[in-house]
């Protein structure tokens, strides 16, 4: 497939600024959401609950808003982990504890980790309170269709706290933009073990040795997934990225954009910008704070 085929650009100068607006917001936000998936916090809560820590806590913290589903549903809506390792872990997760008690753990989760991270005074903020009344008018315009978890995590009620009600929108917009982002990888031809070694090799991910363990595939599908993309001419002899891969990830990341504009032409340029600025600098605070530890990050 030739990755011109994927999708076309903006038609326009202004498109295109209004579409990388809405790119840096998601990048702004986003963070805020992710980072329980690497705090301490997470693990404790949910094996409280008797959870096993590792992949058990994880596939049910984030696929509890989706009810008891089954495996398949899981890989499905997760799109780049092993169906044999999910099949380890759910549905066994619900006989453990019940998705209800995930939800409730969840927002625990969220509420230590950001309290921890960011400090009492920065949740208690007029900015927390400004940004998230921006993303939860932004979530307003998001659309349910082909977006299972975006949709799940949509009928749960908003926390009343701030940094909570951020935390949910955060959630949200997350969501929204994956779901749409599963189906570009789907549309480029990328198998879900395939689209983490492409993003690997940007080495502005997480490590292989990360995607490995925390996803279930083996060092040989991984360089088995790596010798496909070679032979469609996407990864270099060393792994890199060729002209062509690097082609398909941005055709990808268009279509993706083109997906998830919905939110950011409702909130508008203005308010867009400003939720950028505040949540950025929540995410820069994170970052300090070590949130997503440096070690975790790489073609490693």
């Amino acid at each position: 497939m030739n990755p011109t085929d994927l999708a076309t650009g903006p038609a326009d100068g202004m498109a295109s600024n209004e579409t990388h607006a809405g790119r840096r917001c998601h990048n702004a936000v986003s963070p805020l959401h992710a980072c329980v998936y690497f705090a301490p916090e997470q693990q404790d809560e949910l094996a409280a609950l008797g959870l096993e820590r590792g992949p058990m806590a994880y596939y049910a913290g984030r696929a509890a808003p989706l009810g008891t589903v089954g495996a398949g549903t899981v890989t499905a809506a997760f799109y780049n982990f092993n169906h044999e390792h999910v099949r380890r872990y759910i549905p066994a997760a619900w006989t453990i504890t019940t998705p209800e008690s995930v939800l409730e753990a969840r927002l625990r989760v969220a509420d230590r980790t950001l309290r921890r991270l960011l400090g009492d005074e920065a949740l208690a903020s007029e900015e927390m309170a400004e940004a998230a009344e921006l993303a939860l008018r932004a979530t307003e315009a998001c659309r349910r269709e082909a977006r299972p978890l975006y949709s799940a995590n949509a009928d749960l009620p908003v926390p009343a706290e701030p940094h909570l009600a951020l935390w949910h929108a955060a959630t949200l917009l997350r969501e929204h933009r994956g779901d749409g982002h599963l189906a570009a990888l789907a549309i480029a031809g990328l198998s879900g073990i395939e689209a983490l070694v492409l993003h690997n090799a940007t080495g502005k991910a997480p490590t292989s040795k990360l995607f490995m363990q925390t996803r279930g595939w083996s060092a040989e599908q991984w360089a088995t997934a790596r010798d496909r993309l070679r032979e469609r001419g996407l990864l270099d002899d060393a792994g890199d990225l060729t002209q062509a891969g690097a082609a398909l990830r941005d055709e990808a990341e268009a279509l993706t954009d083109r997906l998830d504009t919905a939110p950011y032409d409702h909130l508008g340029p203005a308010a867009t910008a400003r939720l950028t600025e505040l949540a950025g600098g929540f995410t820069t605070a994170l970052r300090t704070a070590n949130a997503f530890p440096a070690s975790n990050f790489g073609k490693g």
